[in-house]
């Protein structure tokens, strides 16, 4: 789901889930089309995306707790 991207997700005590990801454009964007999507017994209201300089760490996609 988050091949070539580099971040962390993690849940909020609200129920929303944040999500830190950096990568090329086009990951980005197939990654974004399927965050709105979400899991099948989920529901997603909402998907913002906030366009930052990236830190260019890499590495792998972690999930946090």
């Amino acid at each position: 789901m988050v091949e070539g991207l580099a971040g962390w997700m993690r849940n909020l005590p609200s129920g929303a889930v944040e999500v830190l990801a950096e990568g090329d454009a086009e990951g980005l964007e197939r990654f974004a089309r399927k965050l709105a999507r979400g899991p099948s017994m989920a529901r997603v209201d909402n998907v913002e995306t906030v366009a930052e300089t990236p830190n260019g760490r890499g590495g792998s996609f972690l999930v946090r707790t």
